[in-house]
């Protein structure tokens, strides 16, 4: 049996359905899950081969995407260690939206976040109505405001300078 190279928290890929820092963590503690109910199992079995328990959509897309085999207590406890150290350093791109944001427009933001900015890029959802349309990104090191609201405020002045040129009084 030929062993494979172990991956690092860098060399994964995550899923689409994982879009924010809570579902990165849910994954990690379904893992863990996994993990235990696997080892009490073998320990049962005494050593023979146990089937997988269920496993979440989240992990087992996390596991395909990976081509990962986790039937080797060994690697799981190293995938644990590593997806564990994956969740501690992940970008967050915090995202306020005027109406909350459905699942489906998240995962592709999310998609389109790791494809552009960064592999392992996450979404930390905020809801402020007073945007009034858009959305407010904030990185660690830079605030964009895509809203309307915000484009109003910047667009003042000149506003200002075409409504008095309207009125006659410039």
């Amino acid at each position: 049996m030929t062993e494979t190279p172990a991956k690092t928290a860098t060399d994964f890929t995550l899923p689409p359905n994982v879009v924010s820092k809570v579902d990165l963590a849910r994954m990690v503690n379904d893992f863990e899950r996994v993990d235990g109910e696997l080892t009490d199992a073998s320990i049962r079995a005494g050593g023979a081969t146990v089937p997988l328990p269920p496993l979440s959509e989240q992990l087992e897309q996390f596991l395909t995407l990976n081509k990962l085999e986790v039937t080797d207590e060994r690697t799981r406890t190293e995938l644990i260690k590593q997806l564990r150290s994956l969740k501690d350093v992940v970008p967050i791109i915090h995202m306020t939206f005027a109406v909350p944001a459905d699942r489906e427009s998240l995962q592709e933001l999310a998609q389109w976040l790791r494809s552009s900015v960064h592999p392992h890029a996450v979404i930390g959802v905020g809801l402020q109505p007073a945007l009034v349309a858009g959305v407010y990104v904030r990185t660690p090191n830079h605030v964009h405001d895509l809203s309307i609201r915000g484009k109003l405020e910047s667009s003042r002045s000149v506003l200002v300078q075409e409504l008095e040129a309207l009125r006659g009084t410039k």
